[in-house]
């Protein structure tokens, strides 16, 4: 019998072309080189200072590294390949047949969950000397997957080592042993997300020049709103934020300065018809992510707390959707939420116009005019701050959208 040739094919696995205009970094393969890998499984996660990716196999077959993980990945770009050979079935590997099995289940089920994790997860694991049984029902990946971020957070809620005690005690260095150089407590190198995050921020004040106006906020009329309907909200399983309060004025005000809702080109100014607004979200020291709710303008504001409640647990999760963090066209700062009173300049979340930041709420003894006569009384109030590039909007544009803005709130009906 002729020997035959089986031929090879490859299929290619592309970065996602749509980036909102950022750079993306390959974090993690979530499987080996050489190892086999289904159609539609998560072979890879891509980060950019927004979100993580997963991004699939195109096929069943072989896997092939194109791209080392670190590196950057434009979209389009080759990350890798899945080869197919025509005629050969993918190997599974055999038991050997010479060293019996001595397994209980639950290591039975630790090896099958070993095999699951990326190369980056399992280094970590095995730089500290971690058992799967302590990371157990804390995978947020696909399918509990458990990710890098896990194994992350989970040391960090760790209780810190300690120190080893000197060895002679209660003596002090001689004095030609102290050095003036402050000592390092741990170096932490930077995240992609990180990395993102500070050369989007630079290339922003570099581009932009940022001016701010300021406005005080009397919270009383949407604090008394609140009050008497987050009752009702909660019954349809909506928790109504005050966040939700300054979207919906945010869209009110887009009316007074359009521009405000605007992104510059060199050639023209692009004013939109859909507010899509973002809304900041802290993830602690890992940075901070902007998932957007489209089309505000067509929402209640029981749909804008809902879908800001549901965007809000996806970010905290890492659950978001490259779309959920696409397509803004203006940025609120609730900065307040962590006890700032006034942060100034809110740096604008390029290619936007403005971004406002909100600060705490905060009771402060105002004057009011009551019957003629001047009033000392205890309100609740906040600085409230717009942000703007001098290139598209002038002062006129920004008070005449702060005032509005605060109208709206200050008037809100019962």
């Amino acid at each position: 019998m002729n020997d035959m040739t089986i031929a090879t094919q490859a299929q290619d696995i592309v970065a996602p072309l749509q980036q909102e205009g950022t750079k993306a970094v390959l974090r993690t393969w979530l499987k080996q080189p050489g190892e086999p890998v289904r159609r539609e499984e998560p072979v890879l996660e891509l980060e950019t200072d927004k979100v993580v990716v997963e991004v699939c196999a195109p096929c069943d077959g072989l896997l092939q590294v194109v791209l080392q993980e670190g590196q950057d990945a434009a979209p389009g770009a080759v990350l890798g390949r899945v080869s197919v050979a025509g005629e050969a079935p993918l190997a599974v590997p055999a038991p050997t047949a010479d060293k019996p099995r001595q397994c209980s289940a639950a290591s039975e089920a630790n090896e099958e969950v070993r095999a699951r994790l990326s190369p980056a997860v399992r280094r970590l694991i095995a730089e500290h000397d971690l058992h799967l049984d302590d990371l157990e029902g804390l995978g947020t990946g696909r399918d509990g997957r458990l990710t890098r971020e896990d194994v992350v957070r989970f040391l960090e809620r760790q209780p810190p080592a300690t120190p080893p005690s000197p060895a002679q005690p209660g003596v002090a260095p001689a004095a030609s042993e102290a050095s003036t150089a402050p000592r390092v407590a741990e170096r932490i190198a930077h995240t992609a997300m990180r990395r993102r995050i500070a050369e989007h921020m630079q290339r922003s004040v570099t581009v932009a020049p940022h001016v701010t106006a300021v406005f005080e906020l009397d919270c009383t009329a949407l604090i008394a709103h609140r009050q008497r309907h987050k009752e009702s909200f909660a019954a349809q399983g909506v928790n109504l934020t005050y966040t939700a309060y300054f979207v919906a004025a945010a869209v009110q005000a887009m009316q007074a300065a359009p521009a405000v809702n605007s992104r510059w080109h060199e050639d023209a100014l692009e004013v939109f018809s859909d507010v899509n607004i973002g809304v900041g979200a802290a993830l602690g020291d890992q940075g901070l992510i902007v998932p957007v709710i489209h089309r505000a303008q067509e929402l209640s504001l029981l749909g804008i707390a809902s879908r800001l409640q549901s965007l809000t647990e996806a970010a905290r999760n890492g659950k978001l959707k490259p779309a959920d963090v696409q397509g803004g066209t203006f940025t609120i700062s609730n900065h307040g939420v962590s006890g700032s009173l006034l942060a100034s300049p809110v740096i604008i979340n390029q290619p936007q116009s403005a971004i406002l930041g909100i600060g705490a709420l905060e009771k402060r003894v105002v004057v009011r005019e009551i019957d003629g006569v001047d009033s000392f009384q205890a309100r609740t109030m906040a600085y409230v701050s717009l942000t703007i590039d001098h290139r598209v909007l002038d002062g006129s544009q920004t008070n005449a959208w702060l005032k509005r803005f605060v109208e709206v709130l200050q008037s809100w009906p019962a």
